[in-house]
C-alpha cells in the first residue's frame, strides 16, 4: 500500500522508462517506474537478484522523491535494501560526478549492536561488487566508506572515524546520542542527509523510543543546513523500517517527527501487509499439560526438539526467559552434543554471543538457543525452523520469532510452539486464531517521559547554550513530546537548575539559568555525566562474570545470584560450566569448570505483559466455546471447532476441552471479558484464598489487584499477600476477613480508583526500582563516577536519599503518617507514578473495568468452592514477577492451597459442594458432651444458651438434666421463658444479663441473685445478641436465619444486623451449605473450615493408592482369573473376549490357559461356535 500520511503535501515523482535486465530471465521491471538507478548499481541488482520485492517496488519512488518514508512489511521481504540501495546510488553517482566530501552523508540506526555490525558487514558485498563493476566500466572507484559506532567499539576506531569521516555510519540509539553530545560527534553528523532507523517498532513502544525521538530532533536542529544526497533543505530524510505494525500512523509520526502545532509531519507510508503465508503449529507432550510443567513433560520436550532439530539443517530456539535458555541449552547438549548445541542472550558477552551467531551461520551449530536477543533481523543464516518454547505475549513476537525462517522473498515461514501448562495451551490457541485472522497488537507509545526529557536536556545544553524556548520548541518536534505542557518543561528545567539539596552537598544542578533573559548553559561536569550515564536502557544491577586467568568477560549474572554465590559452586552461563573463584565488588572471578554438573544461575526482571489484543483472543475463545457448550455441543463438536477453525491437531483439542469444560462445570461459566467470576477456597491452614478470574491481562489484574488490596488493607487493617497474571488475581486472605463475596465488585469505583490505586503502588515493589531508573535516566544519580561504575547497592541507597528529599512521606516512618500520602509536585516523582499507572499497569483500562462492573454492563458471579477450581492453578502456582507485595516465595500463603492435579469433567461440578456427612460429623463434633456439673456449665457458657427440648430430648437427657439442676441448686444456672410461645432456654448466670438485652424475657425459674461481679452495666441489646450467636454458631454448624430466630425469638432486622456484625468481624460465613437447601446459611469461620477440610478428605480417600497385595486381588477378581470369580457357560465366552480385547497370544495358548482360566466349564468348542456365529 502507498499513501501519505495525514496532512502530507504532494509530491512531483519523475517517471522514466527504465528496463532492468539481467542474465536470470525476463526483465525486474518493464513498465512506467517511478525510480531510477545508476546502470552500475542496476547491474549489480539483476545480477544478485531474481526480482524486486514488492515493498521495493513501492519504496524505491518515495525514497528518491526526497519524501521522508515508514517501510512496513514482513520479515524478509528486503526492507533493508529497499532503503539503503537508493542511497547508495545516491553516493555513487556523487562520486562519479566529482567526489564525496569528508563527510558522513547516510546515518543507519539500529536498536542493537550486534544488528549494526551485521548491517556493515552485508553494505561490504554491495560496495565491492559495485566497485568492481565501476572498474571493468573504465570507471573511477566510489571511494564509500562505511564505519560502525557502537560502545564495543575500539578507541582506535573512534579516532579513525574522526579523522576520515564515514560516508555511511552504522549506529545505535544509544551512541548517536552520545555522538550528538561531543563536538567531534557534532562534526561529523552535521552534514548527514539521511537517516535510516531500522526496526522502528522495536523502540517505539518503549523509553528507549522516546530517548530516540529527542535524539533525532537534537540531530535536526544540527543539521539545518542545505545537505544530505537530494539537497533536502533543513533536515535530514528519514527513512523508517518496521514490521507491520498498528497504528501504522503512530509509527510514522514517532518516525518523522511533530509539526509546531502538534501534527505530525508528512510522511510516505509503504505497507505492504503482515498476511502471508505462515507453517506454525502445536507440539503436545504424551501425558496431558497441568497447571505446572513437570520433569517428565520436560524430558518429553527436550527428545521432541532434539528429533526436530536432528531432522532439520538448522533450528533456532526460542524461550523466554535466560534462565530456561541455560537449561534448555544443557538439556538439547546432552542429547545431540555440546559441539552441536549453544545458548543466545542479554547477559552473554559480545564476543560469547558473535561467536554463537558465527557458528551458526557456517553450519558448525545444529541449534541455537535464544531469547529476544535474536529476534531482530541479525544475520544468521538460512534457519528452516523456528521451535517457540511457552507462549509469547504479543502475537508480533511470535511473527517475528517465526520469521527469522524462510527468511527470504517466496519462502514460507515454519514454527513450531511448545504449550507448557493448560492455560499457556490456551494462549497458544488464542496465537494460532490471531494468526488464521490476520490481526495485530497495538504499540503503546511512551508520552512525553520526564526523566528523558531531563538528560536530553542536559546533553544539549552541554554543546551550546541555548535560548529556554527554542529547547522547548525543538523537542516539542519529537513524536512523543509534541503535546508536552509548558509547565511540564519548566519543571524539569528548575529541577535542573536546583538540584538537590543532601549532607554531601547538592547534587543533580547540571544547569545554570538565567531566569532574566530566558537562557540556559551547562554547568560543569555536565557534558561528563550526560555521555558516562546516558541512554534509557534500565540498569538492572548484573554482576560481571570474568574467566581467569585470561580476564575474559564471560557475561552477567544478577546481583542476588552473585552475592549468594560461594568459591566452588558451579554454575552454567553461554552453555559452559564455570567454577566460582571469588565474589568481588561487581564482578564474578571464575575458572572453566570442565563440563561438570552446574546450576542454571538466575535473573530478576518483570515479566511482558499479555497485548490487549492476545488477551481479548483468550477471551473470545473462552466465549465462543461456552457458547458452543450451551448449544448443546458434545466434546467431539469443540474438538473438530478447535482444529478446524482455529488450527489446533487432535490431542491439543482435546485437551482444551477437556479443561475448558471442567473449568465451567467448576464455576458454572467461563470467565471472559464480558463475564468476571469471584472464587473463595479454604486452604490447608483453613485461611482463605479469593481468587478474581479476570482474563484482561495483566496489566489491568496488576492493578486491579493493587487496589483491592489496598480496600482490604483500609477495611480490615491488615496488609494481604496477593498476585496477578495474565487471566486472574489471587488475594490471601487473613483469618479477620469475611464478607459476602458480591461485595467484593463494590470495593472500587471510577471516581476514586485512581486515587486508590496511586496509594496502593507507592506501597509496591514497583515503584521504588521505577523511581531508581527514572532518577538514573534523568541523572539525578549517577550511574558511573569518577571513570567508575557505581554499585548497584550504593544507587539504591543514593535513590533512597533523594526520594526521601523530595517525597519525605514515602520513606516516613508508618506509625507517624496518618491518612493518605500527600504526593509532591516534583516531576521525578510525578514520572515514577505515572510509569508505574501506565506502563507496569493500565490504569485507563482498569478505570473502564471497574465502570463496567458498577454500571452492570458486566456479567458477575460468585462461587465458594471447597477447593480451587482448575482455571484458579495457574495464579496460586504464579512465579515472583507476579507478585503485588514483598513477600518472598518461600512465605507466600498459597503454598498452603493443595488441589488435585487431574481433571475430570464429570466430577468438577462438585467443587462448591459440601459433604453432608461432614456436615453433621461436624456438628456431632462440637456439640457439648458434659460428664460433670462443671463441665454443663461450661457448655452453657459456651453454647450461649441451649434449648429445654436440646437437653431432655438427647439420648443423654436424663443424665444432663441431672447435672443442670445441680448448676440450679447451686445458683450458677437458671431456665428462662421467652415471650409469645417461644420454648424455654437454660442459661448460664455468666449469660444471663446478654440474654436479658438481647431477647425479651418474660421470667426465670428460679430468679437467680447475681453476685456483684456479674451485676455490671447492662450490655448494649445489639452487640448482646450478636455475642449470643456467635455462642451458638460455635456449637452448631451452619444454620439459617430463620432457624436462629426460631431458637431465641429475636426479630428480622435483629438478627439480619447481628449476623452482618459478626460477619464484618471476620467470625462467620454466609452460603449455602448444607446440600439440597436454597437458603442462605451462616457458618462459624472455624466449623466452615473444618467441613471442607472432612469434605476433601473424604474425596481423598476415595482415591487413596493401595497396598500392592489389595491390587494384585483386585486384578484377579477384575480379570475373572480368582476361583470364586470364573465365569460358567457358553455365553460368558463373548464378555472374556471382550475384556482380553486388543491382547495377542497365540492360538494354543487362548484355548489351554487363557480362556480355561476364566471360564470353569471351559471346552474346545466354545471357542469353535462362537466363531461360527459371528
Amino acid at each position: 500500500m502507498h499513501r501519505d500520511f495525514r496532512c502530507s503535501r504532494p509530491r512531483r515523482i519523475i517517471t522514466r522508462q527504465v528496463r532492468i535486465s539481467h542474465a536470470r530471465g525476463g526483465p525486474i521491471i518493464d513498465q512506467q517506474a517511478d525510480y531510477l538507478f545508476h546502470p552500475v548499481v542496476e547491474q549489480w541488482f539483476t545480477a544478485t537478484f531474481n526480482d524486486a520485492s514488492e515493498c521495493q517496488r513501492q519504496a524505491w519512488p518515495a525514497v528518491q522523491s526526497g519524501a521522508d518514508t515508514l517501510i512496513a512489511a514482513p520479515t524478509g521481504s528486503g526492507k533493508t535494501l529497499a532503503a539503503f540501495l537508493s542511497a547508495i546510488d545516491s553516493l555513487v553517482r556523487r562520486s562519479l560526478a566529482g567526489g564525496l566530501e569528508e563527510r558522513t552523508y547516510v546515518v543507519y540506526v539500529s536498536p542493537l549492536k550486534a544488528l549494526s555490525n551485521d548491517i556493515q558487514r552485508n553494505l561490504e558485498a554491495p560496495l565491492s561488487a559495485i566497485s568492481a563493476l565501476l572498474e571493468e566500466r573504465g570507471l573511477a572507484d566510489h571511494g564509500i566508506r562505511t564505519a560502525v559506532r557502537t560502545g564495543d567499539t575500539p578507541q582506535a576506531a573512534r579516532a579513525a572515524m574522526r579523522r576520515r569521516p564515514p560516508h555511511i555510519l552504522v549506529t545505535t540509539p544509544e551512541s548517536l546520542y552520545i555522538l550528538l553530545t561531543s563536538d567531534s560527534g557534532r562534526g561529523l553528523l552535521k552534514g548527514a542527509g539521511t537517516v535510516i532507523v531500522d526496526e522502528i517498532h522495536a523502540v517505539v513502544n518503549s523509553k528507549r523510543g522516546a530517548h530516540l525521538a529527542l535524539t533525532l530532533a537534537r540531530l535536526d536542529a544540527l543539521s539545518g543546513q542545505p545537505a544530505g544526497p537530494w539537497d533536502r533543505p533543513g533536515r535530514a530524510q528519514r527513512i523508517g523500517l518496521s514490521a507491520t505494525q498498528r497504528p501504522i500512523e503512530m509509527v510514522a509520526g514517532f518516525l518523522t517527527g511533530a509539526e509546531a502545532a502538534g501534527t505530525p509531519r508528512p510522511c510516505r507510508i509503504i505497507d505492504t501487509g503482515h498476511v502471508r503465508q505462515w507453517d506454525i503449529a502445536l507440539e503436545m507432550p504424551a501425558s496431558p499439560l497441568e497447571a505446572v510443567a513437570s520433569a517428565d513433560q520436560a524430558a518429553e520436550m527436550y527428545d521432541r526438539l532434539a528429533e526436530l532439530i536432528e531432522t532439520h539443517s538448522t533450528t533456532l530456539v526460542f524461550v523466554n526467559t535466560r534462565r530456561l535458555a541455560e537449561r534448555l541449552a544443557r538439556a538439547l547438549s546432552e542429547r545431540l552434543g555440546e559441539e552441536h548445541i549453544t545458548s543466545h542472550h542479554g547477559s552473554m558477552a559480545r564476543d560469547k554471543r558473535l561467536s554463537a551467531e558465527r557458528r551458526l551461520k557456517n553450519g558448525e551449530l545444529k541449534a541455537l538457543v535464544a531469547t529476544a536477543s535474536l529476534e531482530l533481523g541479525i544475520d544468521i543464516g538460512d534457519v528452516d525452523l523456528v521451535c517457540q518454547i511457552g507462549a509469547t505475549r504479543t502475537l508480533s513476537t511470535l511473527l517475528q520469532r517465526v520469521g527469522r525462517s524462510g527468511h527470504g522473498i517466496g519462502r514460507i515461514p515454519r514454527g513450531r510452539l511448545f504449550p507448557q501448562t493448560r492455560d499457556d495451551l490456551v494462549t497458544c490457541a488464542a496465537l494460532l486464531d490471531m494468526s488464521r485472522r490476520a490481526e495485530l497488537d497495538t504499540l503503546i507509545m511512551p508520552e512525553a517521559p520526564l526523566d528523558v526529557l531531563a538528560q536530553q536536556l542536559v546533553a544539549e545544553a552541554a554543546c551550546d547554550e541555548y535560548d529556554e524556548d527554542s529547547l522547548f520548541t525543538m523537542y516539542r518536534g519529537a513524536y512523543p513530546y509534541r503535546a508536552m505542557r509548558r509547565e511540564d518543561f519548566d519543571a524539569v528545567m528548575r529541577s535542573l537548575g536546583e538540584g538537590y539539596s543532601t549532607a554531601l552537598g547538592r547534587r543533580g544542578a547540571w544547569l545554570h539559568r538565567d531566569r532574566v533573559n530566558g537562557r540556559v548553559a551547562a554547568r560543569r561536569g555536565a557534558r561528563l555525566s550526560a555521555v558516562t550515564c546516558g541512554g534509557a536502557i534500565p540498569d538492572n544491577a548484573d554482576y560481571d562474570v570474568i574467566a581467569e586467568p585470561e580476564g575474559q568477560l564471560v557475561g552477567t549474572v544478577n546481583e542476588d545470584f552473585a552475592i549468594e554465590s560461594m568459591p566452588g559452586n558451579i554454575f552454567q552461563l553461554g552453555n559452559t560450566s564455570w567454577r566460582v573463584l571469588r565474589v568481588e565488588a561487581l564482578s564474578l572471578r571464575v575458572a572453566d569448570a570442565a563440563g561438570e554438573p552446574p546450576n542454571i544461575p538466575f535473573w530478576i526482571g518483570e515479566a511482558p505483559a499479555r497485548s490487549e489484543e492476545l488477551s481479548l483472543a483468550v477471551s473470545r475463545l473462552r466465549e465462543e466455546f461456552t457458547r458452543r457448550v450451551e448449544a448443546g455441543a458434545g466434546s467431539q463438536d469443540t474438538m473438530i471447532w478447535l482444529m478446524d477453525e482455529v488450527g489446533l491437531d487432535a490431542v491439543a483439542a482435546q485437551q482444551i476441552d477437556t479443561y475448558l469444560r471442567t473449568a465451567r462445570a467448576a464455576l458454572g461459566t467461563l470467565p471472559t471479558q464480558d463475564t468476571l467470576v469471584l472464587e473463595r477456597f479454604f486452604d490447608e491452614s483453613d485461611a482463605m484464598q479469593l481468587v478474581i478470574h479476570s482474563p484482561f491481562g495483566s496489566r489491568i489484574n496488576r492493578g486491579f489487584g493493587l487496589a483491592l488490596r489496598k480496600r482490604f488493607c483500609r477495611s480490615f487493617n491488615f496488609e494481604l499477600q496477593a498476585a496477578a497474571t495474565d487471566d486472574a488475581i489471587v488475594i490471601s486472605l487473613g483469618p479477620v476477613h469475611s464478607f459476602p463475596l458480591d461485595d467484593v465488585w463494590r470495593f472500587l469505583d471510577r471516581q476514586s480508583v485512581r486515587d486508590v490505586l496511586t496509594q496502593a503502588l507507592l506501597d509496591a515493589p514497583m515503584f521504588p526500582v521505577r523511581w531508581r531508573w527514572n532518577a538514573s535516566c534523568a541523572l539525578a544519580i549517577l550511574r558511573f563516577r569518577g571513570g567508575s561504575r557505581v554499585a548497584p547497592r550504593l544507587q539504591r541507597m543514593n535513590a533512597d536519599d533523594l526520594l526521601a528529599l523530595v517525597f519525605p512521606d514515602q520513606l516516613a516512618c508508618a506509625e507517624n503518617l496518618t491518612g493518605r500520602r500527600e504526593v509532591p509536585d516534583h516531576p521525578l516523582v510525578a514520572q515514577t507514578i505515572h510509569d508505574c499507572l501506565t506502563e507496569a499497569m493500565d490504569i485507563d483500562g482498569l478505570e473502564t473495568l471497574v465502570d463496567d462492573i458498577r454500571s452492570g454492563r458486566k456479567r458477575l458471579r460468585e462461587c465458594d468452592l471447597t477447593e480451587p477450581s482448575p482455571l484458579a492453578m495457574e495464579v496460586l502456582n504464579a512465579n515472583p514477577y507476579a507478585f503485588l507485595d514483598d513477600a518472598p516465595l518461600e512465605e507466600r500463603r498459597t503454598h498452603a492451597v493443595h488441589a488435585r492435579r487431574w481433571l475430570d469433567v464429570d466430577t468438577a461440578g462438585e467443587l462448591g459442594q459440601l459433604d453432608g456427612r461432614a456436615i453433621e460429623r461436624v456438628r456431632d463434633e462440637v456439640w457439648p458432651a458434659p460428664r460433670n456439673d462443671d463441665e454443663m456449665h461450661d457448655a452453657l457458657v459456651t453454647a450461649g444458651f441451649l434449648l429445654e427440648a436440646e437437653i431432655t430430648g438427647t439420648p443423654a437427657g436424663s443424665g444432663w438434666r441431672a447435672l443442670f439442676d445441680q448448676l440450679v441448686d447451686a445458683g450458677r444456672a437458671t431456665v428462662v421463658s421467652l415471650a409469645g410461645d417461644m420454648p424455654r432456654i437454660m442459661v448460664a448466670a455468666e449469660r444471663l444479663a446478654e440474654v436479658h438485652a438481647a431477647l425479651d424475657v418474660q421470667a426465670l425459674a428460679p430468679a437467680l441473685q447475681l453476685p456483684e461481679c456479674l451485676q455490671g452495666s447492662s450490655p448494649d441489646a445489639a452487640a448482646a445478641l450478636a455475642e449470643l450467636l456467635r455462642s451458638r454458631l460455635e456449637i452448631s454448624g451452619p444454620q439459617s436465619a430463620a432457624a436462629l430466630r426460631a431458637l431465641c425469638g429475636a426479630g428480622d432486622g435483629a438478627i439480619a444486623a447481628a449476623l452482618a456484625r459478626l460477619e464484618n468481624e471476620g467470625t462467620i460465613l454466609q452460603g449455602r451449605y448444607t446440600p439440597g437447601t436454597a437458603e442462605t446459611e451462616w457458618c462459624h469461620r472455624r466449623l466452615l473450615a473444618r467441613i471442607h477440610r472432612y469434605t476433601i478428605d473424604r474425596l481423598r480417600s476415595e482415591i487413596e493408592p493401595v497396598s500392592s497385595a489389595e491390587y494384585l486381588r483386585f486384578l484377579l477378581g477384575w480379570s475373572g482369573v480368582a476361583e470364586r470369580d470364573r465365569r460358567r457357560g457358553q455365553a460368558a465366552l463373548s464378555d472374556v473376549i471382550d475384556q482380553l480385547s486388543g491382547f495377542e497370544a497365540a492360538l494354543c495358548s487362548w484355548e489351554s490357559e487363557l480362556l480355561p482360566a476364566r471360564l470353569a466349564d471351559y471346552q474346545p468348542g466354545y471357542l469353535d461356535a462362537g466363531c461360527m456365529a459371528g
